[in-house]
């Protein structure tokens, strides 16, 4: 029950209870109604908007949030690993796969370069964790550049190493005449006398001297060109071309066992010992050519001889005695 309050009146010279009017009454109700309000909506807001209380939606992002900058930490020790990963690879790369293959290694500033120009991270700009959003998206980008340069290399390398393994098949790098058929090594590449005139000449390859009808073999992979007898003085006579500038002829033959234009391969039987053309006796004229100059085929036996043989081989080979062609 509310108090009733009195007022002094001079004029009566008494007391007079004081009578509230009804519109004031709800006026003030009013006033109070609103001032709670508003104390209470500016209450709220403060709240809001302080670390006081949080609503539960917030609740919710910040534990996300959180969840988020512990996945970016652990995104950030994994791109450490791959970059250790890569650069360890790259290392390689320049340092042995590229050496061996004599290849310009890729340099360092072009395999970790940034990209300049348009700013490609401006709509990652304005958040409470921008810079650690774009610190990792460009240290992404660079990862995935260094890749594909590494993709690259690696496909040029694979083609190099291609292009060397046919050239290592392609090489004459084995004695055309098998050692257990092999009487003996008569002549080798230099300055020898002529069986028929004695006169002292360039002998421009080496004579292996076989029994008649012994196998010949292809000494590297290529494509025969020649199967005739129709060049001075090598009577029945194989031309191989192998490519890179290599050539191999066998002359003096009895008889062919292939063709022109007919693809070899290392080992493959091509044909037999004779003594066709300019010959003394059964044996095989042999002679390696590199870029159509004649050159000592003793350098290329490294595919078929230990290492005792070749050092029988260069002994007689180094011998200036008589050729037998």
């Amino acid at each position: 029950m509310s108090k009733v309050k009195y007022f002094y009146d001079p004029d009566t010279l008494s007391y007079r209870k004081i009578e509230q009017k009804k519109s004031k009454r709800f006026r003030n109700i009013g006033f109070f109604l609103l001032a709670a309000f508003l104390f209470g909506l500016i209450t709220v807001v403060f709240l809001l908007n302080t670390n006081f209380v949080n609503t539960p939606k917030e609740l919710s992002l910040s534990r996300e949030l959180k969840n988020y900058e512990l996945q970016f930490e652990l995104l950030d020790k994994k791109m450490e690993q791959i970059e250790q990963v890569l650069g360890n690879i790259e290392d390689r790369d320049n340092n042995i796969y590229r050496l061996y293959f004599e290849a310009n290694p890729i340099p360092e500033e072009q395999r970790k370069a940034g990209f300049g120009g348009v700013n490609r991270y401006k709509s990652l700009e304005g958040f409470n964790n921008s810079d650690m959003i774009i610190s990792t998206t460009q240290r992404l980008d660079i990862i995935k550049k260094q890749m594909a340069i590494q993709s690259k290399s690696l496909d040029e390398i694979s083609k190099l190493a291609e292009e060397k393994e046919k050239l290592l098949a392609s090489i004459p790098a084995i004695q055309p005449i098998n050692n257990d058929d092999l009487t003996r090594m008569a002549s080798g590449y230099g300055w020898r006398s002529d069986p028929f005139t004695k006169a002292r000449k360039m002998h421009y390859g080496m004579d292996f001297t076989a029994p008649r009808g012994t196998p010949l073999y292809a000494s590297g992979d290529g494509k025969i060109i020649r199967a005739d007898n129709n060049s001075s003085g090598y009577g029945k006579h194989i031309r191989i071309e192998h490519g890179y500038g290599y050539m191999s002829l066998y002359a003096h033959l009895s008889k062919y066992n292939v063709k022109r234009g007919q693809k070899v391969k290392r080992g493959d039987l091509i044909g037999f010992v004779g003594s066709t053309g300019r010959s003394e006796a059964p044996h095989l004229h042999y002679e390696v050519w590199k870029d159509k100059d004649r050159i000592n085929p003793i350098n290329f036996y490294y595919g078929s001889l230990s290492p005792k043989e070749f050092e029988n081989m260069l002994k007689y080979a180094n011998q200036e005695n008589q050729s037998l062609d």
